[in-house]
């Protein structure tokens, strides 16, 4: 039962309310400074910590609740005859509930140009202390560090007059963590300010088991980043199938970056199969788009993970019939696609992302290693420069195929090589793809190129154009255009390319050899740019 609550805070947010609906439950109310201030202003019947402490708040208000008449109060067990008897002989009142919240450290250093010592002033000694003191005693008190706690709290008081101990728990591991948070900024801050020391500390809850790590016999499990802003398999909800492995997380992070890369101008659809877009196209519709990425590696896309900006429509799920995928991620589902797809399969994973439009919320991506933590800016942008390098020009109608494969070839692992190809006015897609090789070459004769090839022969037989396979291979493969995630150290991959009929190649530039790479690129007859900007994915 709350009989007596101590408030003292530093996010006014709902205060007076809240003192209003203990004050008219009978709860006698202690508080401090400014919160006692406005409550008293609001009509509340408030005690003042100096007269449970006997001593007037000092120190320039840096000292005021730190006294044993508070922190007995709080600490003294309940069911301890020889603590309650102390208590009582120490003239110690026991306090059932405490509202605090901290000086608000992180947005103050978060601005620019704060001086240290208003910093240091901004650093809570008593809230952490009354809050850990409240936590520690939960099975007694109840202790609230967040104001959207207060009308859970009040509910509950007025329906059984009593605070359950779930709740109670559940509000003292939200107040550790709340301190635990404000620490770790303290520590983040003066590591670099007093002793220019780098400190990472992340944070990350709501750790659930996955079904197995990267092979079967492997454990893993997922934690959120509750403070992650933009879409996020974090916000995934899933409205179907079973639960996901370590891979599936991977490979849908993969998908959904792949898709946001391409915007939301046009439908987009990305096809990854471990950890490459297999593929990746535009389209007018959902289902147009679903069918050119499609195409882009028929063989790959059986067991892989879709990933598309639209709402996914019943003629985008009735085109998967008979294909086996193991996750579609979407901002949604219309109702009928939904139906369709739950009864296509009972494995098959749906993920509803409605923030899947919206912009990523972080700047930085992490991996750990054995031994250390890596961190690194997100890569954002595709090309520092468009310089067109060659005799031949290179066509500004080109440009926007050019960029669509630059960034099919961000999302590929390195050494990346991207053939895309514009199968309609302004659709794109991703023709033939070379990932992971540890030459650049391999990536363009032995993959790339050859599969595009293979996957035109299934094209052609579908479409049965007039003209020989040849020739129209020959058509495609001269209208589109190669992307290299690095430069060329040598110039046998314009010769392999220019072998497949490809006349348009993007690449950063930069090597010792770019002077001979240009010059096989003229003599064979390749417009080549150099984008100043690498791509490494690894």
């Amino acid at each position: 039962m709350v009989k007596r609550a101590l408030l003292s805070v530093s996010d006014k947010t709902g205060i007076v309310e809240f003192a209003r609906g203990l004050e008219a439950l009978g709860v006698k109310i202690i508080s401090t400074g400014g919160t006692a201030k406005i409550l008293r202003d609001a009509g509340i019947e408030v005690t003042d910590v100096t007269e449970v402490t006997g001593y007037p708040e000092m120190m320039g208000g840096r000292v005021k609740t730190l006294h044993p008449r508070i922190h007995g109060g709080l600490l003294c067990l309940r069911d301890s005859k020889e603590q309650m008897e102390e208590a009582a002989k120490e003239d110690i009142s026991l306090i059932d509930l405490l509202a605090v919240n901290l000086y608000p450290f992180e947005v103050t250093v978060s601005r620019a140009n704060v001086e240290l010592e208003e910093a240091i002033e901004n650093i809570d000694i008593g809230g952490p202390t009354l809050l850990r003191s409240a936590a520690k005693n939960y099975r007694s008190v109840t202790v609230l560090s967040d104001p959207s706690d207060y009308g859970h709290v009040l509910k509950e008081l007025r329906s059984s007059g009593i605070i359950s101990e779930k709740t109670r728990a559940e509000l003292a591991v939200k107040a550790f963590r709340h301190t635990a948070d404000y620490d770790a900024a303290i520590d983040t801050y003066l590591s670099r300010t007093l002793l220019g020391e780098e400190i990472l500390r992340l944070k990350f809850t709501d750790g659930v088991k996955l079904r197995y790590g990267e092979n079967w016999h492997q454990k893993a499990y997922f934690y959120k980043d509750p403070a992650i802003e933009g879409p996020s398999l974090a916000k995934a909800v899933q409205l179907h199938g079973k639960e996901l492995s370590y891979n599936n997380y991977v490979d849908a992070d993969n998908a959904l970056q792949t898709v946001k890369e391409l915007g939301n101008a046009s439908s987009a659809v990305a096809i990854v199969k471990h950890n490459n877009p297999c593929g990746l196209a535009t389209g007018e519709t959902l289902l147009q788009a679903l069918q050119a990425a499609w195409d882009g590696d028929p063989i790959s896309a059986y067991g892989s993970i879709i990933c598309t900006n639209e709402i996914f429509d019943l003629e985008a799920a009735t085109f998967l019939n008979g294909k086996f995928v193991e996750i579609i991620l979407a901002p949604d589902f219309k109702p009928d696609a939904l139906e369709y797809l739950k009864n296509k399969s009972e494995n098959l994973r749906l993920l509803k992302l409605p923030e899947l439009r919206e912009v990523f919320g972080t700047e930085y991506t992490y991996k750990y290693v054995i031994g250390g933590m890596l961190k690194q800016s997100r890569d954002i942008g595709i090309y520092e420069k468009w310089e067109s390098v060659t005799e031949i020009p290179y066509p500004e109608n080109k440009r926007a195929l050019s960029e669509f494969c630059l960034k099919a070839c961000k999302a590929t692992k390195s050494n990346a090589v991207i053939l895309a190809h514009e199968y309609e006015p302004g659709n794109f897609m991703v023709l033939g793809m070379g990932a992971g090789q540890p030459n650049r070459v391999d990536s363009i004769r032995k993959l790339a190129a050859t599969k595009a090839v293979e996957n035109l022969k299934i094209i052609y037989e579908r479409e049965q154009p007039a003209e020989s396979f040849e020739e129209y291979c020959k058509k495609i493969m001269s209208e589109c255009v190669m992307a290299s995630d690095a430069f060329f150290p040598f110039d046998d991959s314009v010769v392999y390319a220019a072998e497949n009929n490809i006349r348009y190649i993007v690449s950063p530039g930069g090597s010792i050899r770019d002077s001979e790479v240009i010059a096989t690129a003229n003599r064979l007859g390749v417009a080549l740019v150099f984008t100043g900007m690498r791509h490494f994915l690894h």
